[in-house]
């Protein structure tokens, strides 16, 4: 087998084999990284990844395509998008998010499949930068709020989010006056969103407090559904 085969299979068998022989998610999480985690599920994900060529097959950018939509706009949309958007397959989306309330309603001929986002952060720094990533603008379109966060810890980090009619800014420090003040460890808050910490237990140990409504702290995890 040539070497690059090799160690491609490595790659794929080691978060296999650890997978197997772990008691528990936190157990395998101490035994393979992110990034061997993510090697294997892009080696086992040809399937769901294949879609991103429909955008390539339906655009009708460049000179060298654009001609027949330009030409006939209808024939187009006919022949190349529409047997696409009609195509019986399923469609991979995260509990929570807009396009679980999207695909049903646009394209009723799929069949959703719930997934996780599989973004999980391992620094406050990445979780900050997730937040433009899961970020739901239809979950999020009746709130105006600004959260305020104090990560202390391994990680100081003051920061500031604001949610604005289905609009996210994610800024360094703490501006304007908050509606909900976080003040969180670090290690804690990113053991949480890992689902290997409780939020109750947190609260409880005071390594997470909050200052303002529960309830908005509810409304805020629902505009990033991972």
């Amino acid at each position: 087998m040539p070497l690059i085969g090799i160690r491609a299979r490595r790659i794929l068998e080691a978060p296999l084999t650890a997978a197997v022989e772990s008691n528990d998610t936190l157990d395998y999480r101490q035994k393979v990284s992110l990034s061997e985690t993510a090697s294997m599920w892009q080696s086992l994900a040809f399937g769901p990844n294949y879609k991103a060529a429909y955008c390539l097959a339906v655009c009708p950018a460049g000179d060298d395509v654009i001609g027949p939509f330009l030409t006939d706009k209808s024939t187009f949309l006919k022949e190349t998008l529409r047997p696409l958007t009609e195509k019986e397959e399923i469609v991979y989306v995260i509990p929570g998010s807009d396009a679980e309330e999207y695909v049903p309603r646009r394209f009723p001929k799929k069949r959703i499949k719930k997934v996780s986002s599989g973004i999980r952060p391992s620094t406050i720094e990445g979780f900050l930068f997730g937040l433009k990533l899961l970020f739901q603008p239809g979950k999020a379109a009746d709130l105006n709020v600004t959260y305020h966060f104090t990560f202390t810890g391994k990680e100081s980090q003051p920061a500031t989010v604001q949610i604005r009619e289905g609009t996210l800014q994610v800024q360094d420090g703490h501006q304007g006056e908050a509606d909900l003040h976080v003040t969180a460890d670090s290690e804690t808050w990113l053991g949480f969103l890992a689902k290997e910490r409780s939020l109750l237990w947190a609260l409880l140990r005071r390594k997470i407090r909050i200052k303002g409504s529960p309830q908005l702290l509810v409304a805020f995890g629902k505009c990033f559904p991972s």
